[in-house]
C-alpha cells in the first residue's frame, strides 16, 4: 500500500428509492472535491465522518495506510461557530495538554492569551485558525476541509491557505479540500475531482485540468463566474 495515498476504492450513498453518490477516488497529499450544489461533495464528507443522515446507506471501502478512526480523521467546517462552545473559553475546548495546546495555537498564529478569551471576543478569521488547530489536536493522518474560506475575507483567506499549505508540509497530513473558490484549489491542491450529480466526470492533475477541461460540464464551472458563487449540498 502507498503510504502516500488514502484510495477511496468505492463509496456509495443511497436513499431506499435513489443511488445519490458512486464514486472510487484517491487523496493523495491535497485533494480537491469540487462540484454543483446536489453534485455529492458534502454527503461524501459526511460518509467519511461516518455522519450521514439515518435515512441514508451507505457503501464504504478504502485502502488507507492508516485505519480511518476518530483519531487519525479530522475535520473543519465552513462556519467556525458551529464547532466552538460560544459559552466556554477557548483553553476548555482543546481536549489535549495545555503545553501542546500553545504550540498548536503558534502554528497557527494565534496569540496564547486567546485560550483565555470566549469565541465572541474573537474575529471570524481568529475562529477559523482555532478550529483547525483544535482539529489537527490528535495528530490526524486525514483532514477534511469543508469550505474552510468561503466566509473570509481575501487577507484572512491567504492566512488560512498559508496555515493549511504549512500544516500540511510540517505535519505530513493528507487533504481532502471541498471548496468553490477556484483560487483556495489553485494554492494548495495538486489533484482535482469534479463531481456531477453523485459521479466523478473528471479527475487528475490540477493544473493540467484547469488548462485543459475535457467536458462542458467542468468549462462551466471554471468559467462562469466560478470563484464568486457558492456551490453547496
Amino acid at each position: 500500500m502507498d503510504e502516500n495515498i488514502f484510495k477511496i476504492e468505492k463509496l456509495k450513498i443511497y436513499s431506499k428509492s435513489n443511488e445519490l453518490v458512486n464514486i472510487s477516488f484517491d487523496i493523495k497529499k491535497a485533494t480537491a472535491l469540487i462540484g454543483q450544489s446536489g453534485s455529492g461533495k458534502s454527503l461524501t464528507i459526511k460518509a467519511l465522518l461516518d455522519m450521514l443522515p439515518l435515512n441514508l446507506s451507505k457503501e464504504l471501502l478504502i485502502q488507507s495506510p492508516y485505519k480511518l478512526n476518530k483519531q487519525n480523521i479530522a475535520y473543519v467546517p465552513q462556519n467556525p461557530f458551529t464547532s466552538l462552545s460560544p459559552l466556554t473559553k477557548i483553553k476548555q475546548q482543546f481536549m489535549c495538554p495545555i503545553k501542546k495546546a500553545n504550540e498548536l495555537l503558534k502554528l497557527v498564529n494565534i496569540p496564547l492569551d486567546s485560550l483565555e478569551k470566549y469565541p465572541m471576543q474573537l474575529s471570524g478569521g481568529q475562529l477559523q485558525r482555532i478550529v483547525i488547530a483544535i482539529a489537527i489536536q490528535t495528530d490526524p493522518k486525514l483532514l477534511l476541509l469543508d469550505e474552510p474560506t468561503t466566509a473570509l475575507d481575501s487577507k484572512n483567506k491567504k492566512i488560512i491557505l498559508d496555515i493549511l499549505n504549512n500544516i500540511k508540509e510540517k505535519l505530513q497530513i493528507h487533504i481532502l479540500f471541498v471548496t468553490h473558490d477556484i483560487m483556495s484549489v489553485k494554492d494548495i491542491c495538486e489533484d482535482i475531482v469534479i463531481l456531477k450529480d453523485g459521479k466523478i466526470i473528471e479527475n487528475g492533475k490540477l493544473s493540467k485540468i484547469l488548462n485543459n477541461p475535457k467536458e462542458d460540464y467542468t468549462k462551466i464551472l471554471l468559467e462562469s463566474s466560478f470563484v464568486n458563487r457558492e456551490f453547496r449540498v
